[in-house]
């Protein structure tokens, strides 16, 4: 069974930092490449950061660059989003992606809050 599963999320003060995973099972995950997509409320998705298989290239929204940072452990099967400096408007829920040759696999999602 494909299971991917968020944790990390909460409720942070502007300027904040939070720190996300998603850890994955049933698949081959360093087959993969990964990514975080968000959806703040009453919005689309919006992709957020991607990965390739093995960690080598990494790409960001204008909207986080210089503020957030991905990362992987193929050895845990993990999938990382570093958070910094958070502002109201990173406010969505928080979801991550395994993408291959056409096959996506998504998680349930976490919330991150940032408010004072």
């Amino acid at each position: 069974e494909v299971q991917l599963v968020e944790s990390g999320g909460g409720l942070v003060q502007p300027g904040g930092s939070l720190r996300l995973s998603c850890a994955v099972s049933g698949f081959t995950f360093d087959d993969y490449a990964m990514s975080w997509v968000r959806q703040a409320p009453g919005k689309g998705l919006e992709w957020v950061s991607g990965i390739s298989w093995n960690g080598g290239n990494t790409n960001y929204a204008d909207s986080v660059k210089g503020r957030f940072t991905i990362s992987r452990d193929n050895a845990k099967n993990t999938v990382y989003l570093q958070m910094n400096s958070l502002k109201p408007e990173d406010t969505a829920v928080y979801y991550c992606n395994a993408a291959r040759f056409g096959i996506n696999y998504w998680g349930q999602g976490t919330q991150v809050t940032v408010s004072s």
